[in-house]
């Protein structure tokens, strides 16, 4: 058996919340209003006092971090092939042997012809 582990670290990009801030100040000048994508300012002149207002906006901003990725691997080796052993009670005669090789049905037809040759010499034989 044998275990294979890699660890790949790869860039990733998760979104960050911004929070939400308010700010507010209070000056003795003329109107300003500013705005960009992370927050909105406005102010109002009343009875000669500049009220200035600063909101920053709910942003999602996107941050590369390192995300780490382990890969585990299992390889297991079996031996597919197995070998048994099979003993025989006792070793085959020559007999049976011959008639392994020869087979049943072959060896039946080699005793017929046989036979028809000693039966065909035989009733010659007694015929001169």
């Amino acid at each position: 058996m044998e275990v294979r582990t890699e660890t790949v670290i790869e860039k990733d990009t998760v979104l960050v919340e911004m929070p939400v801030v308010v700010e507010r100040v209070a000056v003795l000048d003329t109107v300003s209003h500013l705005e960009n994508k992370y927050a909105a300012s406005s102010a109002v002149v009343s009875d000669g006092v500049l009220k200035h207002t600063l909101e920053t906006k709910p942003v999602k901003l996107p941050a590369v971090v390192d995300k780490q990725i382990v890969y585990r691997d299992s390889l297991i080796y079996r031996d597919r092939v197995q070998t048994v052993t099979v003993e025989v009670e006792k070793k085959l005669t020559g007999w049976q042997q011959a008639k392994l090789r020869v087979g049943g049905f072959c060896f039946f037809a080699v005793i017929l012809i046989a036979l028809y040759f000693l039966i065909t010499q035989f009733i010659n034989l007694k015929l001169f």
